[in-house]
């Protein structure tokens, strides 16, 4: 296992740990909840599929576990811009949150690059 992948492991893991703290703050209301539930499986999707492509036994099942990472993190970032544009929270309570969620798309979005270009 690389440095690159134990830090994104991290991050993705602290971040769906900072996502679950939000939402447990969110209204009740149905429409509201509806979004924090798809907000909470994206999140914490992230992670586990990290875990899963650290886990992989071949550089092509590497690669589609992090773009897999990569595709929930795009739906995290969606979902976060959602809850702050919706006026169900203060703007400047999810400013952290998605700026984390955008650092966390790009350092995926290398890490499959990277590992579709190299040779198996």
């Amino acid at each position: 296992m690389q440095d690159k992948d134990i830090k994104i492991l991290n991050r993705s893991y602290h971040f769906a740990l900072r996502v679950l703290k939000m939402v447990r703050q969110l209204p009740a209301k149905n429409d509201v909840r509806i979004i924090s539930n798809q907000l909470l499986r994206s999140a914490t999707s992230i992670g586990a599929n990290v875990e899963e492509a650290i886990g992989a036994y071949s550089k092509p099942e590497f690669a589609h576990r992090m773009s897999v990472a990569l595709r929930e993190a795009r739906e995290s970032h969606y979902w976060l811009r959602l809850v702050r544009d919706s006026g169900i929270v203060k703007p400047s309570r999810f400013s952290s949150v998605i700026n984390e969620a955008e650092e966390i798309k790009k350092i995926l979005g290398a890490i499959v690059r990277t590992s579709r270009t190299k040779k198996a």
